[in-house]
């Protein structure tokens, strides 16, 4: 692991993107009131006469985007997971279907954002993003892997939904690391049960890992970045060497990273089976992010308890 400090990603997104703004000048960002929390407002210091503030008003901003996006640009365009996954069907219509170059970012997902509330987490994007042809749909676990994800959508032609924290991240990885997307990312190998995770929940994984070891588990940890595309084959290899996968991930269980891990599963004959992990189909809250983590168990001992539970031991 890297001895980076930690760091949230929406942080690292917005640092990445000021900087790709020097080498690539078809980007140009769009926000919607929101550029402080987005971090988009680091793009707009240095390249203010690329930079649109479209105000509390998310699907006029996907428009605007879309139309930059067919005209030659790379737009990038900001809010809260929860308020750009609500303009769905203008993402849908002017986005995806046109397949202009527009990539979607949502900050402040899951229930890691805190004390805002359900009225502000993102816990369905992913779900939704996911259904949409044309979309690829990342979420990196740390700076690195966010600066690197950037560095690919910065050169990317079409469109995408970039998924980040609020909370900050531990690093996971050091610079030796290479996000390919469509590809799984094995931070730890292990015999007794894979647990996939991505996102803010990563960096817990690991630690539930080391204390499985304690107790004689040997887990491997999979990170997730690239959700779409996904690593079919990556995945049904992790299959065949483990009897059972844990999904971990900060969103509703239904539809999200967990989803699609069991819909390649479903393909591969004689698999490992899965226990998806996540928000239960519930409403979030409100409370101190480090809270919330605890009472929906994605913090480490939570994670460490369902991996137990789901062993039988």
């Amino acid at each position: 692991m890297s001895e980076r400090k930690p760091k949230a990603s929406r942080q690292a997104f917005g640092e990445a993107l000021a900087d790709l703004g020097a080498t690539h000048p078809h980007i140009v960002v769009l926000d919607a009131d929101l550029a402080k929390s987005t971090k988009s407002e680091l793009f707009a210091t240095k390249f203010p006469e690329r930079f649109v503030e479209c105000g509390i008003a998310e699907q006029n901003m996907v428009g605007v985007a879309a139309g930059l996006g067919l005209a030659g640009k790379n737009a990038f365009c900001c809010s809260f997971a929860c308020f750009v996954a609500g303009r769905f069907e203008t993402i849908k219509i002017s986005v995806a279907y046109s397949g202009g170059n527009v990539k979607i970012v949502g900050t402040h997902a899951g229930v890691g954002i805190g004390p805002d509330g359900y009225s502000q987490m993102g816990l369905e994007d992913l779900a939704l993003m996911r259904t949409l042809p044309t979309m690829q749909v990342f979420q990196p676990s740390d700076e690195v892997e966010t600066r690197q994800i950037m560095e690919y959508l910065a050169s990317h032609d079409g469109p995408a939904y970039l998924r980040l924290t609020r909370q900050e991240l531990t690093p996971m990885h050091g610079p030796e690391y290479r996000f390919v997307p469509g590809k799984i990312d094995v931070l730890a190998e292990g015999k007794d049960v894979a647990i996939f995770a991505t996102g803010g929940p990563v960096m817990h994984a690991m630690a539930a890992r080391a204390a499985l070891a304690a107790d004689g588990i040997d887990a491997a940890v999979i990170n997730v970045p690239s959700i779409k595309p996904l690593d079919h084959d990556g995945i049904a290899a992790w299959a065949t060497k483990v009897p059972l996968f844990v999904s971990v991930e900060d969103h509703n269980v239904l539809g999200g990273m967990g989803g699609a891990v069991a819909e390649v599963l479903a393909s591969v004959p004689r698999s490992a089976r899965l226990h998806r992990h996540g928000i239960l189909d519930v409403f979030g809250e409100s409370g101190e992010p480090e809270d919330l983590y605890r009472k929906f168990r994605l913090d480490g001992p939570g994670i460490t308890a369902v991996v137990r539970e789901a062993l039988g031991r």
